[in-house]
């Protein structure tokens, strides 16, 4: 099996955090950066960044970890489970923006590796809309489709099935939101899937910022942001109960704080709430519990 070089990796992850960041800054001039640098007692440490301000993202974080040390008993990774060491670096994107007609976004790169000799790649990107623009499902998994395309080691029909199988709130019977891609223990052809995966990274602007430019400023009113804060508890809902990068940053000692800077800055959960037959909220419910769809010929 190909070894690649760990700090290597390490470094560029550390130079797409800072890319990406700025691709948000450009969009969100008010916004305030905090940067947070930490270490993890058993190895290792992270820089988390936050965005947020009175413009157009309400809440923006960009993460870069890389830890390692001694394999955590709950380890929740199935390659890890006979290792005694590990080390994990990755960055991940999570942006709330401030208008309800604006979509949240999500993605994720990592590395991983243990002791026993196991090394692998993961991620995937998905979009949460609160009302549904079919053009902006289109544009995000055709630039998601493309780069996929351009590499063999990539698959998107079959990781868009599982982007949509993992973003599924089952005590809900709904999906997140239209998807993406999520790809899982890559270990075959590491170099081919390192050159993905920086791809793949790289793609992400094109792939959500002309949809966040394009719906910032759409007029909405108080109803429009109710809706959203109710859909955003979903969103917490699926972070909490589901996802499995959560559970993996607490059962590593990452840092909680940071593990938790993907949830949104503001919900609510009013008892039975349902929209309205045949309104805009209603359409988007409809799509995020009925089959998934092919957003891509």
């Amino acid at each position: 099996m190909t070894r690649l070089d760990r700090s290597e990796i390490e470094r560029w992850f550390q130079s797409f955090q800072a890319r990406f960041t700025e691709a948000l800054q450009d969009i969100e001039e008010q916004a305030e950066l905090i940067v947070d640098l930490w270490e993890r007692p058993d190895g290792g440490g992270g820089e988390t960044r936050i965005l947020s301000g009175p413009g157009a993202i309400e809440k923006a974080a960009v993460n870069f970890s890389a830890v390692h040390g001694p394999t955590p008993p709950r380890l929740s990774e199935s390659l890890a489970a006979k290792s005694t060491e590990f080390a994990a670096t990755g960055v991940s994107i999570i942006v709330h923006p401030a208008n309800p007609f604006a979509p949240a976004f999500h993605a994720n790169v990592r590395f991983f590796e243990t002791d026993a000799g196991h090394a692998w790649f993961a991620g995937g990107a998905d979009l949460t809309p609160n009302y549904l623009f079919e053009e902006d499902a289109r544009h995000f998994h055709g630039h998601l489709r493309a780069v996929c395309d351009r590499h063999d080691v990539a698959d998107y029909h079959s990781w868009k099935a599982a982007c949509d199988s993992y973003f599924y709130l089952e005590h809900r019977h709904e999906r997140r939101g239209v998807g993406g891609v999520f790809f899982d223990h890559l270990q075959d052809e590491l170099a081919g899937v390192w050159a993905f995966q920086q791809d793949f990274a790289e793609s992400l602007r094109d792939a959500y910022v002309p949809i966040l430019e394009e719906r910032k400023d759409t007029p909405f009113a108080p109803n429009h942001r109710r809706w959203q804060l109710i859909r955003r508890g979903r969103y917490a809902e699926f972070n909490l109960v589901w996802d499995r990068g959560t559970r993996f940053g607490l059962e590593t000692g990452g840092r909680t704080e940071s593990i938790l800077a993907s949830l949104p800055p503001a919900v609510v959960w009013e008892y039975g709430a349902e929209p309205d037959p045949d309104s805009p909220e209603a359409r988007l419910l409809a799509e995020v519990s009925g089959p998934p769809r092919s957003w891509v010929s």
